[in-house]
């Protein structure tokens, strides 16, 4: 079963994509703050972490520029998930090290059919 961290502030939006991906088979730990996601990253492995631009305590940015600086979570997949859908903003998750990046408003499906790309399917 692939593992997947879900790093989302908004509850509500939280809930609606870990429902989305557990119905589908993946294994989810939740966090609601960059701080938090910080701490599951460090102590647990994932097939793939999608995160949130904007979070307290550390920016999704952050997050991922810490992650990058670890050795052993290096090339660790990274989704990033934005209502920031200016090219600019893309290109800065980017260069800061995130994989994906995807634009909100998405459909679940939409979700659902990224992440079988990026993972090969469940």
């Amino acid at each position: 079963m692939k593992k997947i961290l879900v790093a989302e502030d908004e509850e509500i939006l939280r809930m609606l994509v870990v429902d989305t991906l557990e119905d589908e088979g993946y294994e989810i730990d939740e966090a609601c703050d960059g701080q938090e996601a910080l701490d599951y990253i460090i102590n647990h492995d994932y097939d793939l972490i999608i995160i949130d631009y904007m979070m307290p305590l550390y920016t999704g940015l952050e997050v991922i520029e810490k992650v990058r600086s670890l050795p052993e979570k290096s090339d660790q997949k990274i989704m990033m998930l934005s209502a920031k859908s200016q090219q600019s903003d893309q290109q800065k998750v980017l260069e800061a090290g995130a994989n994906y990046f995807m634009t909100k408003p998405f459909s679940p499906m939409e979700l659902v059919n990224r992440i079988e790309e990026i993972l090969g399917g469940n």
